[in-house]
């Protein structure tokens, strides 16, 4: 396994050790010895798997306070351009994204720590998506901020114009007018 650095501290990009011939191939997706060793100390509780088809855009999404969770995301058939956005006030990063493309063929994964907004647009027809959090889904610690928030200048890679959003997600504030975020100092390892 390769662990590639960002320019955001804690945000990484995994690549598996991928070992095919002409049977298929095979590839370690977690291990939870290597993970803590080579990224850091992180106790997954919860799986999660979305389809979506191509024009998708979910996110900007994160839970707050003690429900704030970290995730480890891949994408299993398709592609996406998944993105993490620094929420945590007082960081040298505040508003800064990391975007990496996932495939079914790279094998990437990409792992958003507490105190980022996550979200991803599906750049193929279909593509299944699956997520590793650290903590439980709750749905009384919700936030968002905008997918489309000009301050933040994420290039989807789609035509806004074939944007598909969840009512949900066409209402969320920019960035620097969301109330509730992450302090820097306190809620990065928690």
């Amino acid at each position: 396994m390769k662990v590639i650095q960002t320019g955001i501290e804690g945000v990484v990009i995994i690549e598996p050790d991928v070992f095919g011939d002409e049977r298929g191939y095979f590839f370690e997706s977690y291990s939870q010895a290597r993970f803590d060793a080579m990224v850091r100390p992180v106790r997954f509780v919860q799986d999660n798997e979305s389809k979506s088809k191509r024009g998708v855009l979910r996110g900007l999404h994160f839970q707050k306070g003690a429900d704030a969770q970290s995730k480890l995301v891949r994408v299993v058939r398709g592609r996406v351009l998944d993105v993490a956005v620094d929420i945590r006030r007082g960081s040298p990063t505040f508003g800064r994204h990391v975007a990496v493309e996932l495939t079914e063929e790279n094998k990437r994964q990409f792992f958003v720590p507490r105190g980022f907004a996550h979200g991803f647009s599906v750049l193929s027809d279909e593509a299944v998506f699956q997520y590793k959090c650290d903590n439980l889904y709750a749905p009384h610690s919700e936030g968002a901020i905008a997918w489309d928030d000009p301050d933040l200048g994420i290039d989807w890679r789609l035509d806004p114009a074939e944007v598909l959003l969840s009512p949900k997600d066409r209402m969320h504030p920019r960035l620097k007018d969301a109330p509730e975020l992450f302090d820097y100092h306190t809620d990065y390892y928690a």
